[in-house]
């Protein structure tokens, strides 16, 4: 597959959403909780506690819906100032309780109306970024679909960095990129290859941790191994002592295009 095809299988409506991953990891476990406390709840961003296997894991779902109604209602996945204000809200209860957090990214960008923009959009995005790289407790993100700049990185400052491997990641569409550089939007695929955003190209890199192959809904031996996986991971990390554990993380960053 070319750069821009794993673009176009990010973007699909067959893809399975954060709540697909939600409720085929945690079941009836999961609690969903809703608000900032400050303006709103946004359902563009879906968060709450579940028990994977015998651990108790505050989640977090970029979610797009399923149909057009869910997508509408979603606002297609593009968070407002107050969706990631409720994550941050998730995710410094979770440092209380030192609950490891699950991120799960699928968003084409952070909502950019006028109504974001005058609550605080770019400041929101900010403080989660360096709230997170300070949180005493270990961070998973997984990207399932989409990963579109600052909207996906609000939730990605984490310990590991998994992608599907039909997801992508990057500061700017394929699209806009094209539209920027050469004022021609058609020259999309183009720009796709030229941004180094499929999971192939991001491991290579050394900003990704992982690869993982694409579930389908149903396949619940997959989900088992992904929920084994990632229990193994929290395991380990919930081992490491904290003031390490924020150190690894931000030496993680530090290091990302260091010749």
């Amino acid at each position: 597959m070319s750069a821009y095809d794993k673009v176009l299988a990010a973007r699909s409506t067959k893809k399975l959403t954060s709540m697909d991953y939600i409720n085929s990891l945690f079941g009836d476990t999961f609690i969903e909780l809703h608000g900032d406390r400050n303006y709103s709840d946004d359902k563009a961003v879906v968060g709450g506690v579940g028990m994977l296997n015998e651990i108790p894991v505050t989640v977090i779902g970029l979610e797009k819906g399923r149909n057009t109604f869910e997508r509408m209602e979603r606002n297609f996945g593009a968070a407002h100032p107050e969706g990631y204000r409720k994550a941050l809200r998730l995710m410094k209860q979770a440092e209380k309780f030192h609950r490891p957090i699950l991120c799960f990214v699928d968003t084409s960008g952070a909502y950019c109306g006028i109504g974001a923009e005058e609550r605080g959009q770019g400041h929101a995005i900010a403080t989660n970024m360096m709230e997170m790289m300070a949180l005493k407790t270990p961070i998973l993100s997984v990207f399932i679909g989409e990963g579109g700049s600052g909207g996906a990185i609000a939730l990605a400052v984490a310990d590991e960095v998994w992608m599907m491997e039909n997801a992508v990641y990057s500061v700017i569409s394929p699209e806009g990129c094209a539209s920027i550089l050469w004022k021609d939007s058609s020259k999309a695929a183009e720009a796709a290859e030229c941004l180094k955003m499929t999971s192939n190209d991001l491991f290579e890199l050394g900003v990704i941790e992982r690869i993982l192959r694409e579930p389908t809904a149903g396949d619940q031996k997959m989900f088992e191994s992904l929920k084994l996986l990632i229990c193994r991971t929290f395991e380990k990390n919930l081992a490491v002592p904290v003031d390490e554990l924020t150190r690894q993380r931000y030496n993680r960053f530090r290091k990302i295009g260091a010749q």
